[in-house]
C-alpha cells in the first residue's frame, strides 16, 4: 500500500489530496472524497478502500486546511470536483472508473460533481463537462445551503447552524467546541437579537453567516438529480436531521438508486439510537465497497481515460432500499405495504386533550428544544414566580399554558410504525405569522419520555381565523411495546434548535422585536397520522446489491 500527498490544480487554486494506492499493479478504480473536515481524518478509511482494491483520493476542499483559495461553502464544489475527477482519470494508476463518495457536506461535494449545481453557474464556476463520476455514495447528505439552514417550510435551524458556522465557517481550520465555549461564557447567547449579529457575540468575523439566511431555493440539487443516470447509494439515519433529505434524494435520483436507512444519528453506526439492536449492526465500509464494485461492473464499456461515462440507459425505476425497524432486529423494504392509522383529537381511543386548547406562544419564554418536560405551564417558582405579565394580555385566568398537550391510552399490543407521519391540524393564531411545532413523544409504562418525531410548519393565515394544514413528522421506523402511550405537544417555539418567530411578519433572523402569539387548537378535524405495517423482511446488504 502506497500513500502520497499531491496538490491537484483547479481553477485559481491547488487543492491538497492524500492518495492511497492498493498493493499490486495499477491501474485501479478510484474512490474520491472531497471534505472540509480535514483529509487527514480519513486516512484509516482511505487505507480500508485501498485494501479493497480502490485508489483512494481524499482532498481538502478549497480554502480548508492545506488547500489554497478562499472557503465559500457550497459555491465552488461542482467545478472543483469535476476538475479533480478529470485529474484523477489522467493518472496512470487510475483505470478511468471513479466513485465519488462523502458524508454530510462531503456528500454534497460528491453529488454536485455528478449532477452539477445551478447555483454555481452564476458565479462562473459551473461544472466542467465530462468530469462526472461513474457512481456516487452519499451518506447523511447536506443537500445545499437552504436545506441545512431551514426546515422545508422555511423555519430556521438556529442551534445546528450556529454550531457549524462557529466551528467551520470563514476559517481554514476547525474548532468544534467554539459554540459550546461561547455558550458557557454566555448561556443566553442565542437569545440575543438580531440572529444575524451572532458573530459579534462570538467575538470573531463570520462574513458568510448573514448570507446563509438569504438562500431560500430548496431542491436545486434534487431537481438536477432527476436527470442522473449513474448509480447512487444513499445512506441515512432515522435520527439524522437530514433523514428527509436522504429519502428525497433517493426518490428523485434518475439512475439506479439504493438506500440504507438505519437507527442512527448523523454519525451513522458511530451514533446508534437507543432503539438500535444487534441486527442493525452493519459494516458500512465493506457494504459500500461491495456496492461500488457491483455498480462499476455493470457500467457499459467506454473510453477508460476520461470520456464522459454518464450517458447510460439504466431505467429510472430501478430503486430499492432497506430500513431498520428500531426496537426490533429486522429490516424491511422502504416502500413496503403500509396502512395509515389516525389518532383523532378528542376521541377516547385517540388523543385526549390534557391542556392547551388555548395556549400562549411567548418568545420570551419559548418551549425549549432541549427539554422533554410535559408541564405546559412552565412554572419555575424559584426562577420566576410570575412568568406572565399582569394584567395578562388575554382574558384567561393565570396561568396559561405554553403548548397543547395530548395523550393516547396505553397501547394494548406492540405497534410497528414504519413510513411517513404527520399531524393534521385545525388551528388558529392571532398574529399575521406563526410557526407551529409538533413533537411526538413515547412514554413507557414507567413514564419515561423518548422523542419520536418533530415537525415544523410556518403559516401566514389571517389572524384569528382557523386554518386546516398538516405538519409533516418525517419517516418513522419504530416498534413500540405494549403499554406505551403517545404524547403529542403542539407549540409555537422549539428554541434554541429553531429561531423564534417574531409573529409580526418580519424576517426572524433580522427582527429585533418579538411579540407573543395566542393560539387555539380545535380537536374537531385534527388528528395524528402514522404509517403502520411493514411487509416482508429483507437482508439490507442483499437488498442494495439486487
Amino acid at each position: 500500500m502506497n500513500a502520497t500527498t499531491a496538490r491537484i490544480p483547479v481553477r485559481g487554486a491547488r487543492l491538497a489530496a492524500d492518495i492511497t494506492l492498493p498493493d499490486g499493479d495499477p491501474p485501479f478504480p478510484a474512490l474520491v472524497i472531497r471534505t472540509p473536515y480535514d483529509r487527514r481524518r480519513h486516512r484509516a478509511e482511505a487505507r480500508a478502500w485501498a485494501a479493497r482494491g480502490f485508489a483512494a483520493v481524499v482532498q481538502d476542499v478549497r480554502g480548508r486546511h492545506a488547500s489554497d483559495g478562499d472557503w465559500h461553502p457550497y459555491r465552488t464544489e461542482a467545478a472543483d470536483g469535476a476538475q479533480t475527477l478529470r485529474w484523477v482519470r489522467e493518472q496512470r494508476w487510475c483505470d478511468g472508473r471513479v466513485v465519488a463518495s462523502g458524508a454530510s457536506y462531503a456528500a454534497y461535494c460528491a453529488l454536485v460533481t455528478a449532477v452539477g449545481d445551478a447555483s454555481c453557474d452564476a458565479c462562473g464556476t459551473g461544472p466542467v463537462p465530462g468530469g462526472g463520476p461513474d457512481a456516487v455514495i452519499a451518506a447523511v447528505p447536506a443537500l445545499g445551503p437552504a436545506e441545512v439552514a431551514r426546515e422545508p417550510s422555511g423555519v430556521e435551524r438556529l442551534l445546528a447552524r450556529a454550531g457549524w458556522w462557529a466551528a467551520h465557517g470563514d476559517r481554514p481550520g476547525s474548532d468544534p467546541a467554539a459554540l459550546d465555549e461561547a455558550l458557557a461564557d454566555d448561556p443566553r447567547l442565542l437569545e440575543h437579537l438580531p440572529v444575524t449579529r451572532l458573530p459579534d457575540r462570538l467575538g470573531r468575523a463570520l462574513p458568510s453567516w448573514p448570507r446563509i439566511w438569504d438562500e431560500h431555493h430548496r431542491d436545486r440539487l434534487t431537481l438536477r438529480a432527476r436527470s442522473a443516470r449513474i448509480p447512487l447509494l444513499a445512506i441515512g439515519g432515522a435520527r439524522d436531521p437530514f433523514a428527509a433529505d436522504t429519502l428525497r434524494l433517493w426518490r428523485d435520483w434518475g439512475g439506479p438508486a439504493r438506500l440504507l436507512l438505519g437507527p442512527w444519528g448523523h454519525g451513522l453506526t458511530s451514533s446508534p439510537a437507543p432503539e438500535a439492536r444487534p441486527g442493525h449492526r452493519l459494516d458500512l465500509g465493506d457494504t459500500a465497497a461491495r456496492w461500488a464494485r457491483a455498480a462499476l461492473s455493470t457500467r457499459p464499456g467506454t473510453d477508460p481515460r476520461g470520456a464522459d461515462r454518464r450517458g447510460t440507459d439504466h431505467p429510472a425505476a430501478d430503486r430499492r432500499g432497506a430500513v431498520a425497524l428500531g426496537g426490533s432486529e429486522h429490516w424491511y423494504p422502504v416502500d413496503g405495504p403500509r396502512a395509515i392509522r389516525a389518532w383523532h383529537f378528542g376521541h377516547p381511543a385517540g388523543l385526549r386533550l390534557l391542556s392547551g386548547g388555548e395556549f400562549h406562544a411567548d418568545p420570551d419564554r419559548p418551549v425549549r428544544s432541549d427539554r422533554l418536560d410535559a408541564d405546559p405551564y412552565r412554572l419555575d417558582v424559584d426562577a420566576d414566580p410570575y412568568p406572565y405579565p399582569y394584567p395578562y394580555p388575554y382574558p384567561y385566568p393565570y396561568p396559561v399554558p405554553d403548548r397543547a398537550v395530548l395523550l393516547t391510552p396505553p397501547l394494548p399490543r406492540p405497534l410497528d410504525l414504519l413510513g411517513p407521519a404527520g399531524t393534521r391540524l385545525r388551528a388558529a393564531a392571532d398574529t399575521p405569522a406563526a410557526d407551529w411545532f409538533v413533537r411526538l413523544i413515547a412514554l413507557d409504562p414507567e413514564g419515561r419520555a423518548e422523542p419520536l418525531a418533530l415537525g415544523a410548519e410556518r403559516r401566514a393565515d389571517p389572524p384569528g381565523r382557523p386554518a386546516d394544514f398538516t405538519v409533516p413528522l418525517g419517516y418513522l421506523a419504530r416498534r413500540l411495546p405494549a403499554g406505551t402511550r403517545l404524547r403529542l405537544e403542539i407549540a409555537g417555539h422549539h428554541f434554541p434548535a429553531h429561531a423564534r418567530n417574531p409573529h409580526t411578519g418580519q424576517n426572524p433572523v433580522t427582527a429585533t422585536r418579538l411579540d407573543p402569539s395566542h393560539r387555539s387548537v380545535r380537536t374537531a378535524g385534527s388528528a395524528l397520522l402514522l404509517s403502520t405495517g411493514h411487509g416482508r423482511r429483507v437482508d439490507p446488504v442483499q437488498e442494495i446489491r439486487r
